[in-house]
C-alpha cells in the first residue's frame, strides 16, 4: 500500500488563500476526510518565503502569485498550476495625509507593493502608465513614482507611521486595505476589479513529484478547495468566523471583506484559463520587463484536477 502523504502547502494570512483555511478546518472538524493524503498548512510571511520553499522543495505546493509561478516555472522549478486561488480581491489604498485625489498625484512618493512578481505591481503599472508615468525603484531613471516591495501583514502599520505622508498608499491584498481604512488613516483609490474585472491573482501550485506519486492526493486536495470557494461565496458570514482566526484578524473585519461589495474577491470561479495568465505573462514580460522569458503556458497549467473537481 502506497504511503500517504503530508501535503506541506505554503500561504499568506491574506483572504486570497482563504479557500485553504475553510478546507483545514473542515477537516480537522471531521467535516470532511482526506483518503489519501494529511493536509499541513504552512503559514510563512512574505511572497520570497513561498517562492524558496517551492524552488527548494520544503513545500510540496503553495498559494503563490500567479507572476511568481511563471517565473519558478521558466527557472526550471518542477511545479504545475492547478487552481486559481481566487479572482480579484485586491485594494489600491490612498493614505490620508499624502493628498492623493488622482493618479497623478502618487508622482514623487512612494508605494508599497507586496512582491515585485505580483499582480498589484502590474494592476498599478498599468494605471500609471495610462496617465503617462512610469512606476519603479527609486533612482531608475525616468521613474516618477517609487515602488517599495514590503509583506502585506506590515503595510498598514508602516503607513500609520508615516505622519509626513511620503508613502502615497499600498496595493495589496485583504484584509489589510480593509484594516487600515478601518483604522482610519487611509482611504481607498480603487478596488483591483475596477483595473481588470474578475482578474486572477493568486494561484494554487503543487510541485511535480507530489502530482507524480500522488496524484489521488492532488485530487482529493483540489476537490476540497473548489467546495470550499464555492462555500465561502455561498455563506460569506460564515466563512468570516472560518476566516478570522485563519488570518489572525476579527471576524467583523474579514466579513466586510467578504461581503462590501459582494464581488470584492471571487471565489466560485476557479478554473485556470490559459488565456487571462497569457494576458499577465504577456504585460510583465513586454511592458514591464519583468519575467526572465515567456514560459509555454499550456505546459505549467494542468486543469485535469480542476476539471475533474467541476471548478467553474
Amino acid at each position: 500500500m502506497a504511503e500517504t502523504p503530508v501535503l506541506k502547502i505554503g500561504h499568506l494570512q491574506i483572504t486570497d488563500h482563504l479557500i485553504l483555511g475553510i478546507t483545514d478546518l473542515k477537516v480537522k472538524r471531521g467535516k470532511e476526510t482526506f483518503h489519501h493524503c494529511t493536509l499541513e498548512p504552512v503559514v510563512k510571511t512574505g511572497w520570497m518565503e513561498i517562492a524558496d520553499g517551492l524552488a527548494d522543495g520544503s513545500l510540496d505546493g503553495a498559494f503563490v502569485l500567479a507572476p511568481t509561478a511563471m517565473d519558478l516555472f521558466y527557472s526550471g522549478v518542477g511545479l504545475k498550476l492547478i487552481l486559481l486561488a481566487h479572482r480579484a480581491g485586491s485594494v489600491l489604498v490612498k493614505s490620508k495625509n499624502a493628498d492623493i485625489r488622482e493618479a497623478e498625484d502618487f508622482s514623487g512618493k512612494f508605494v508599497l507593493i507586496p512582491y515585485q512578481l505580483s499582480v498589484h505591481n502590474m494592476l498599478f503599472h498599468r494605471l500609471l502608465a495610462e496617465k503617462g508615468l512610469k512606476s519603479g525603484k527609486s533612482g531608475q531613471d525616468g521613474v516618477a513614482v517609487f515602488l517599495e516591495e514590503m509583506a502585506p501583514a506590515m503595510m498598514p502599520d508602516v503607513l500609520k507611521e508615516d505622519e509626513d505622508g511620503e508613502i502615497a498608499g499600498f496595493m495589496v491584498a485583504e484584509p489589510f486595505a480593509t484594516q487600515a481604512i478601518t483604522e482610519g488613516y487611509c482611504e481607498a483609490y480603487c478596488l483591483s476589479k475596477d483595473l481588470w474585472a474578475d482578474h486572477p491573482c493568486c494561484v494554487v501550485v503543487m510541485n511535480d513529484d507530489i502530482i507524480d506519486k500522488h496524484p489521488d492526493a492532488v485530487q482529493e486536495f483540489t476537490h476540497s478547495l473548489v467546495k470550499s470557494g464555492i462555500a465561502a461565496s455561498a455563506k460569506p458570514s460564515a466563512a468570516s468566523v472560518v476566516g478570522a482566526p485563519f488570518l489572525s484578524q476579527e471576524q467583523p473585519l474579514v466579513e466586510k471583506v467578504l461581503t462590501d461589495p459582494p464581488d470584492r474577491i471571487t471565489t466560485n470561479r476557479l478554473f485556470p484559463v490559459i488565456e487571462d495568465l497569457a494576458a499577465i505573462q504577456d504585460y510583465m514580460l513586454d511592458e514591464m520587463g519583468l519575467l526572465k522569458g515567456k514560459v509555454d503556458l499550456e505546459k505549467l497549467v494542468d486543469t485535469r484536477f480542476a476539471e475533474a473537481a467541476e471548478a467553474k
